[in-house]
């Protein structure tokens, strides 16, 4: 299966949890569109335990920035028809957004519209912070009101059971997983956060590593 990671915000750790799903899953990796260095392709790759095919970004963009203000200071137009499935993948592919839903790729689309076009189930990465329950609620609004498929909520850092439990109240979807507050990142890490997260997707998704 294919599964597109989004956030509620930039830095909210979808690289990590891309990392996580994409051993998890036996899956491939992919990041559609990327704005600055080092590229997210290459911490993922580097995170992973298992070696994996490194997959071409649609767009690879110099400056960190939103991609339609890094796009606009090159000179390119980033177009939406010209963001495809890479071919040749493994069954399962992980496709990680750049920053939150809404950031806009060009003056008309936005992360949003790659999962849209796609036709690509989506996973939520929501964090903990002042802010954070509006910042998710209005996510899952935008997901549900495009009719998208939301799969579940991770959520990431520092717990806060009472904001969770009303984000996962509005979202009516499963906490697929919660990655604790990580003071090291590393591939044993990162093998020990996908033997637990397999569990749970074979209980809410039906998916499993040993596919």
């Amino acid at each position: 299966m294919n599964i597109f990671i989004s956030a509620i915000g930039t830095d909210s750790g979808k690289s990590v949890v891309s990392a996580i799903f994409t051993e998890a899953l036996n899956a491939d990796y992919w990041k559609p569109i990327q704005a600055g260095f080092p590229t997210d392709t290459e911490t993922v790759h580097q995170l992973l335990p298992t070696p994996k095919e490194k997959l071409k970004e649609a767009y690879l963009l110099k400056y960190p920035m939103s991609p339609h203000a890094s796009a606009r200071k090159e000179g390119i137009h980033v177009k939406l028809d010209a963001i495809q499935l890479p071919q040749h993948t493994k069954e399962n592919l992980v496709i990680e957004g750049a920053g939150g839903l809404m950031v806009p790729l060009n003056d008309e689309d936005c992360v949003i519209d790659i999962a849209e076009k796609l036709d690509l189930p989506l996973v939520l990465v929501s964090n903990t912070y002042l802010g954070s329950i509006n910042h998710s609620l209005l996510s899952i609004r935008e997901i549900k009101r495009r009719g998208l498929n939301l799969l579940g909520i991770v959520f990431n850092g520092e717990r806060n059971e009472d904001t969770e439990r009303i984000i996962l109240k509005h979202a009516q979807v499963p906490c697929l997983f919660k990655v604790p507050q990580l003071e090291e990142v590393s591939p044993a890490v990162i093998t020990n956060l996908a033997n637990q997260l397999n569990q749970t997707l074979s209980q809410h998704l039906n998916v499993s590593i040993h596919e």
